[in-house]
């Protein structure tokens, strides 16, 4: 039987340079992504087939590649790069919801961090 499911990162920890300030560029700080992947399921459940499926150990490495290796002024930016990226390494990957959150974002209050969600259709 075909359908979806859903598989979800949480919480993966990166060091990164991305936001407006100049601070930011230089000293970096560290983001935190969640991804919520709907996968199409092509009978690799039933099947028990690893091959058949969408690898999170990959898919976190490409989240990685992505916070890691580029530089954006925008978190909401960011997200939504990553949700491209998966959704073009991964074709079974039908819809990709992907959360950055920054703890030490520069603003003048107290706050635990600022975070986004962009969801990237495949």
């Amino acid at each position: 039987m075909s359908g979806t499911y859903r598989i979800y990162l949480k919480n993966c920890a990166f060091f990164a340079r991305h936001g407006v300030m100049d601070e930011e560029k230089v000293l970096g700080q560290r983001f935190f992504v969640d991804a919520e992947l709907i996968v199409a399921d092509r009978d690799a459940l039933d099947r028990d087939d690893i091959a058949g499926t969408v690898h999170y150990g990959e898919v976190f490495q490409v989240i990685e590649a992505v916070v890691t290796g580029e530089r954006f002024y925008l978190i909401e930016a960011l997200a939504r790069r990553i949700g491209r990226v998966v959704c073009e390494r991964f074709p079974d990957v039908v819809r990709a919801s992907i959360t950055v959150r920054k703890p030490s974002a520069p603003v003048p209050g107290v706050l635990d961090y600022v975070e986004v969600t962009v969801d990237h259709p495949a």
